[in-house]
């Protein structure tokens, strides 16, 4: 038997909620996390098609990457796809949740799909996103400080890229005094006490702050736990917009053209004029990204591929970069297969279905 919300628990494993933009209405949109799932629908889009597939397929849960509500609903009559697709995914139980910016910002999300596909190497956050670390300080008997270290390591602190279990620590001279009321672990009541301590120093994505600071407390043998935190300014290289990366090797700007034709399954590519006759890194961001148009000159990559470029924006190129739109169903639809082949290694034995819903708005005559 298994909760909507087990579901969700690892879908946020995998993003978590607090990596979205703040425009963003990721996470639960429609539905109980205490429902048993019959089955799960994979999308891109949510439409009033995608929940009629829902209810034939026997899912009663849709997880999507775009959010199909995204503004704020202050009617539900029905008077438009947005209203008819919620009042039809409430009436028959099904539940939807979407995973959107939160599932662009980390690695092996959607911008290392795109990444991966096309066969870059190498590959780097474009835009690494600040002020989403936390540094934790805390003072321990010198004994009871590794305890202490694996305990915040199991709860998530300690982790910088390829590196886990990360921390600082130094030696020196912790005094007190406890007074009457206090139960100290070591010395006596109205006696000043001396012991040799860790000042210990480790790193932590800023959402995961009480399950940290529970840890810390759990572990730590101390009445009162001195410790303290910081907030940093570092960027976190592992989460932010964009992704670049390098072909193994440098290949002509038609050729890979033809190469992106075709991992991208793209009916046509919209582009500035080439400025290279050859090509090696590569920068990309699904769905709407000419906002990195200077991370992705920044990072000296020979193209950029993205979605929703506007006329006028593409001389923004300057002759310093071609930029290729695929266009953002394009761009991110195999979102859905991303995300099946998540869940299928966590939840092996349970039903998960693609939708054969093509909710591409866009039409292409050629």
């Amino acid at each position: 038997m298994t909760f909507i919300k087990e579901i969700i628990q690892v879908l946020e494993q995998l993003a978590p909620p607090a990596y979205q933009e703040s425009y963003d209405n990721a996470g639960l949109i429609v539905g109980s996390g205490q429902v048993e799932v019959s089955g799960i629908l994979l999308t891109l889009d949510v439409t009033e098609e995608v929940v009629a597939e829902a209810i034939d397929r026997n899912c009663n849960l849709i997880v999507a990457h775009h959010p199909i509500v995204f503004k704020g609903l202050k009617k539900l009559n029905g008077k438009n796809y947005v209203e008819r697709t919620v009042l039809k995914a409430i009436k028959n139980d099904i539940a939807i949740y979407a995973t959107h910016t939160n599932l662009d910002h980390v690695t092996n999300g959607v911008n290392w799909q795109i990444a991966n596909l096309l066969g870059l190497e190498n590959i780097r956050v474009l835009a690494p996103k600040k002020q989403i670390l936390s540094k934790l300080t805390f003072f321990s008997p010198v004994a009871n400080t590794q305890p202490i270290l694996n305990a915040l390591h199991d709860a998530g602190a300690g982790n910088i890229g390829n590196y886990s279990n990360c921390s600082f620590k130094t030696e020196g001279t912790g005094t007190f005094r406890p007074n009457a009321a206090a139960n100290p672990v070591i010395g006596k009541n109205g006696e000043q006490e001396e012991v040799r301590e860790h000042r210990a120093e480790l790193i932590f994505p800023s959402y995961l702050e009480s399950q940290i600071l529970r840890a810390l407390r759990q572990a730590h043998p101390y009445e009162e736990v001195a410790y303290y935190l910081s907030s940093l300014e570092n960027e976190n290289q592992e989460v932010g917009a964009g992704a670049y990366g390098e072909l193994p090797e440098p290949v002509e700007t038609e050729a890979f053209l033809h190469l992106l034709k075709e991992k991208m399954n793209l009916h046509v590519i919209k582009h500035t004029k080439p400025v290279r006759n050859a090509v090696q890194r590569i920068a990309v961001c699904g769905g709407a990204g000419s906002f990195l148009l200077p991370n992705a000159i920044g990072a000296g990559a020979d193209i950029f591929v993205t979605a929703d470029y506007k006329y006028h924006e593409f001389f923004d190129a300057e002759n310093s970069i071609m930029i290729c739109d695929i266009g953002h169903y394009e761009s991110e639809v195999f979102t859905k297969n991303l995300l099946y082949n998540y869940l299928s290694g966590k939840f092996p034995n349970f039903a998960l279905c693609l939708s054969e819903v093509n909710t591409n708005p866009v039409r292409y005559f050629v």
